[in-house]
C-alpha cells in the first residue's frame, strides 16, 4: 500500500488524510511516498510525516523519533515540533540518481516505546537545470572540394543531464547555402547527427565555412546549447573511406578477459594508392574511459578488450570510429559500435545490520523486533533477487517490512540458563547460476531475569553434634545454588525463625547469611536436648526476590559427662543398716541406688566393694552385686565379726573415662539375744560414736506395713502413667521418676529428669525402668526402712 502526496499540492494533502483517517498503519506494513522538486530551496515543505504516519507531534521526542536513510543523511529532515518532514540542503538529481528514469530517496523512520519502523519514499523530481552541452565548443571538418552531393558527415550530438522531456533535444543549423543537418529519427539518436551537403563546395570561393549548431531541449523553460562547426575546405582525395555498416552491434558478457575481440569493422576507400591505405582510431570525442577500456588495431580496425568491463558501471559502450585514409588531404569515414555488456552473476549480496534491541530479556515477548536487516545486490534481473534466511534451530525468524528489507524478530520464549547467547547467522543468497550468497552476524545476548528460585541439593539434611561443643562452633554448611546470573544468582541465608521449648531458635545456632555456615551459639546439652530440628531459608537478591528452605536435623550424640548419682537415702550421708548376727550366707542387707544422667554405655553402672583400709586381706563378709548395688553377705556371721562394719561401695559408669561416685553404708551386728535398734540415715556425716535406737518390734512391723502399702501405690501410680498419654508440652522439663535397680544394672534411660527431644514435631519421650528388689521374709525391717527412706525422697 502506497500513499503519495507531492508538495505544495493542497489536493493531494487533503485526499491523503483522508486516506490516513480510513487506514491503520502498522509497523513496517506499508509505505508513504512523497514528491519534492530538485533543488528545492531548503526548508522547504515535503510532508506532514508524523500526521500520516498517525503519530501526535508531541510524542516524536518522547518516543526517540528519528530519520535513516541509505544516501546522505542531511538531504531531508523532520521537525520535531510540528512533525513535518522539509528540505535540508541541496537535492540534485543528476548527482544522486544520474540518468535514472526514476529517483527516490528511501527513508526508515523508526519510534520506540514500543519500537515501530516505517519506510517512507520522497520522490526527486526532476526540473530543466542542465543544458545540452556538446562535447566540444568547437568541431573541425574537412571536407574535400571534391565531394558528392548528399555527402553525409558525421557530428556529436550533444547531452542533457536531466530526464525525460527535460532531456528530449531539437537541433538546429545555422542557415547556410552548402549544408543541411539530418536528425536520427529513433529515441534512443543511436545514429549520428549528420551533415548533408547540398551544394558543391569551391575552395576557391570559400576555403572555409563556420556555422552554428545549436541545440534546444523540451523543458520549461528551454535550455539550449550550441557547437561551432570549422568547415574547411580541401582540394585533391575526393573519396571518404566508407564502413560497411553505420552501426555495428555487439553483445559483450562482463569481466571478459583483456585482448578478446569485440568486432572487427570494415571500411573501403575505392581511391589508389595513399588515397586508399585507410587507417583506424576512435574519434576525439571517445571518452578517456572508453579508450582506457578497449583498444583498436590502427591497421585492422579490429577492437579488442583492453580494461574491466563491468555491467554494473556501464551496460551499453558507445564508440564512434573513424577511419581516415592517407591521401592529402586526408578523407575520413565514420561508423558507430554499440557494445551491450551482458550482466552475469558477479556480485555477492551486501547486508547491513542495524541493531536496536540487544541485549535482550529472556522474558522479551514474541514478535520483539531485535535488529534491523536490509540487502542489496548490484545485479540485474535474476542475479539481483535475494532471499534470506537464517540458521535452522534458532528462535528467531526474519519477517519481510519492504522490498529487501527485513526485520529480525523472536519467535521462541529464550531461556538464558539454557543458552545465554546467540549467534545469529543471517544468509542472503541471490538467484544468479551459480548463486552467490554473504552472511552477516548477529551477535544476541540473552540478559537475565529472576526466574530461578536457589535450589539445595537435598531437601533435609542429618547433623551429627557432640555434645558440649565450643560456643561458636561450626557444625554445617549449607549450599544452595542459583542458576540466575549476577545479583539474581546471589544467595543469603538466615534461619527460619522459631520457638525451641521457650527459648528461640536464633539462641541455639546463627546462619552465616553470605557462606551458608551454621554455628552452634553455646554448648549444646545432650541431656536437655537430643535432637535439634530447624528450617534455612535461601534467598536471591533479584526483584522479586525469589527463596527457598531446607530442613536440617542435628542429632546431639551423647559424652560421658556426669558421673553416677547416688540416690536418697544414700545421696550426701551414710547408710545404716542393723543386721543380725544369725543371718546366713545370701541373706540380702540393703541395696544402693545410683543414676547416670548420660545414655548408652556413658549410662550402665556397676557396683564394687572397696576393701576397707587396715583389712589385712581378711576377707569381708560382704559382698555387693556388680550391676543390681545389693549388698549381701558371702558367709555366716560369727562373734568374730566386728560389730560395726563400715562398707564403701564404688558406683561406676563405663564411659571413657569412666566416672565414679562413693557410697557409704554402716552395718551394725546385733546378736540373737539382743533386741535391735532402731535403724535411721544419717544425712550428716554418721561418725563412729553414733549409737543405735532400740526400736519395738511393733513399731518395726507397723513401719513395714506403712512402708509396703506405699510402695505398692507408686507402683500403682507409675503403671497407670506408663500405659496412659501423658499430654505435657514438648520440651518441658520432666519431673523426678522412680528407678530401681534390676538385674542388668541401671541405664541412662531412667534418670531423675526427662530427657527432650525438641523438633518441633509431637510431645517428648521418657524412658521409664522400675525394679522389684527380691527382699527375704526375715529381712522386712531392714529393707523396709530402705524402701521408705528412697520413696520419701523423691
Amino acid at each position: 500500500m502506497a500513499l503519495t502526496a507531492r508538495a505544495g499540492d493542497p489536493g493531494s494533502q487533503h485526499l491523503l488524510l483522508s486516506l490516513l483517517l480510513l487506514a491503520a498503519w502498522e509497523a513496517g506494513s506499508g509505505q508513504l511516498s512523497y514528491s519534492v522538486p530538485e533543488e528545492a530551496p531548503h526548508g522547504t515543505f515535503v510532508g506532514r510525516i508524523a500526521q500520516d504516519l498517525g503519530l501526535e507531534p508531541a510524542e516524536l521526542v518522547p518516543r526517540l523519533f528519528r530519520v535513516a536513510s541509505r544516501e546522505r543523511g542531511d538531504l531531508l529532515e523532520v521537525n520535531l515540533q510540528n512533525g513535518i518532514l522539509f528540505v535540508n540542503s541541496r537535492l540534485d538529481r543528476e548527482e544522486l540518481c544520474g540518468r535514472s528514469a526514476e529517483c527516490s530517496l528511501h527513508l526508515e523512520v523508526i519510534v520506540d516505546r514500543p519500537l515501530q519502523v516505517f519506510h517512507v519514499e520522497v520522490e526527486v523530481r526532476d526540473v530543466n537545470d542542465n543544458p545540452p552541452v556538446f562535447p566540444a565548443t568547437q568541431k573541425n571538418l574537412f571536407i574535400s572540394e571534391t565531394r558528392a552531393l548528399d555527402s553525409h558527415f558525421s557530428l556529436e550530438g550533444a547531452s542533457d543531464a536531466d530526464v525525460g522531456t527535460n532531456a528530449y533535444l531539437r537541433y538546429n543549423l545555422s542557415p547556410n547555402e552548402y549544408f543541411s543537418l539530418e536528425v536520427p529519427t529513433t529515441d534512443e539518436q543511436v545514429k549520428p547527427l549528420e551533415l548533408v551537403l547540398k551544394k558543391h563546395l569551391d575552395r576557391e570561393v570559400d576555403s572555409e565555412l563556420r556555422l552554428v549548431l545549436k541545440a534546444t531541449d523540451g523543458g520549461k523553460p528551454e535550455l539550449t546549447g550550441t557547437v561551432e562547426l570549422l568547415i574547411t575546405v580541401l582540394d585533391a582525395n575526393d573519396n571518404a573511406p566508407v564502413f560497411d555498416k553505420a552501426v555495428y552491434r555487439v553483445k559483450l558478457v562482463e569481466n571478459t578477459r583483456n585482448g578478446t575481440l569485440v568486432v572487427r569493422p570494415n571500411a573501403s576507400d575505392v581511391d589508389e594508392g595513399s588515397n586508399g591505405h585507410i587507417l583506424y582510431s576512435f574519434a576525439s570525442e571517445v571518452s578517456p574511459k572508453t579508450r582506457a577500456s578497449f583498444h583498436i588495431d590502427p591497421a585492422s580496425g579490429e577492437i579488442k578488450v583492453n580494461g574491466k568491463i563491468d555491467f554494473e558501471e556501464t551496460e551499453l559502450w558507445k564508440i564512434q570510429i573513424e577511419a581516415v585514409d592517407t591521401g592529402n588531404p586526408p578523407m575520413f569515414g565514420h561508423c558507430t559500435i554499440l557494445v551491450e555488456v551482458l550482466d552475469i552473476n558477479d556480485n555477492a549480496p551486501e547486508l547491513l545490520v542495524t541493531s536496536l534491541s540487544l541485549p535482550i530479556p529472556e522474558d522479551a515477548p514474541l514478535g520483539t523486533v531485535i535488529a534491523l536487516i536490509s540487502v542489496t545486490d548490484p545485479d540485474s534481473n535474476v542475479n539481483g533477487q535475494v532471499t534470506c534466511s537464517l540458521k535452522p534451530n534458532m528462535p528467531f525468524k526474519l519477517v519481510s517490512t519492504f522490498k529487501n528489507h527485513y526485520s529480525l524478530v523472536l519467535d521462541s520464549a529464550l531461556d538464558r540458563e539454557t543458552v545465554s547467547a546467540y549467534q545469529v547467522v543471517v544468509t542472503a543468497r541471490d538467484g544468479g547460476s551459480p548463486p552467490l550468497w554473504a552472511t552477516a552476524s548477529v551477535s544476541v545476548e540473552v540478559a537475565d531475569v529472576n526466574d530461578n528460585a536457589p535450589a539445595f541439593a537435598q531437601a533435609e539434611y542429618t547433623v551429627f553434634v557432640k555434645e558440649n561443643n565450643a560456643p561458636g562452633s561450626h557444625i554445617f554448611t549449607v549450599r544452595a545454588r542459583d542458576a540466575d546470573a549476577q545479583e539474581n544468582a546471589r544467595v543469603s541465608y538466615a534461619l527460619v525463625e522459631r520457638r525451641v521449648g521457650e527459648r528461640a531458635l536464633s539462641s541455639y545456632v546463627s546462619v552465616h547469611a553470605e557462606s551458608g555456615k551454621v554455628h552452634a551459639l553455646q554448648p549444646l546439652d545432650r541431656e536437655e536436648l537430643e535432637l535439634l530440628r530447624f528450617q534455612v531459608s535461601a534467598r536471591d537478591a533479584g526483584v522479586p526476590a525469589l527463596g527457598s528452605n531446607v530442613t536440617l536435623q542435628v542429632f546431639v550424640l551423647d559424652e560421658n559427662d556426669n558421673a553416677p548419682a547416688l540416690l536418697a537415702p544414700a545421696r550426701g550421708g551414710a547408710l545404716s543398716e542393723a543386721l543380725w548376727r544369725s543371718a546366713g550366707a545370701g541373706h540380702v542387707v540393703t541395696k544402693v541406688r545410683a543414676v547416670d544422667a548420660d545414655s548408652g554405655y556413658n549410662a550402665w553402672l556397676s557396683y564394687e566393694l572397696q576393701p576397707p583400709a587396715g583389712a589385712d586381706g581378711a576377707r569381708s563378709p560382704f559382698r555387693v552385686g556388680l550391676y543390681t548395688g545389693e549388698i549381701s553377705t558371702t558367709r555366716a556371721l560369727d562373734e568374730a565379726d566386728a560389730p560395726r562394719q563400715r562398707l564403701l561401695v564404688l558406683v561406676k559408669d563405663h564411659g571413657e573415662p569412666a566416672l565414679t561416685a562413693t557410697a557409704t553404708v554402716l552395718v551394725s551386728l546385733v546378736d540373737s539375744g539382743q533386741e535391735p535398734k532402731t535403724s535411721r540415715v544419717s544425712l550428716g556425716v554418721v561418725g563412729p560414736e553414733a549409737s543405735l535406737v532400740d526400736v519395738n518390734v511393733y513399731l518395726i512391723v507397723a513401719i513395714c506395713a506403712v512402708s509396703s502399702l506405699l510402695v505398692l501405690t507408686l507402683v500403682l501410680y507409675v503403671a497407670l502413667r506408663c500405659w496412659g498419654s501423658p499430654t505435657q508440652g514438648a520440651c518441658a522439663p520432666g519431673k523426678p521418676v522412680l528407678v530401681c535397680s534390676s538385674a542388668v544394672g541401671s541405664w541412662s534411660y531412667s534418670q531423675q529428669r526427662r530427657q527432650r527431644v525438641c523438633s518441633g514435631e509431637g510431645p517428648p519421650k521418657t524412658d521409664l525402668m522400675a525394679f522389684s528388689p527380691g527382699v527375704p521374709p526375715g529381712s522386712v525391717s531392714g529393707d523396709s526402712g530402705s524402701q521408705q527412706q528412697s520413696f520419701e525422697n523423691k
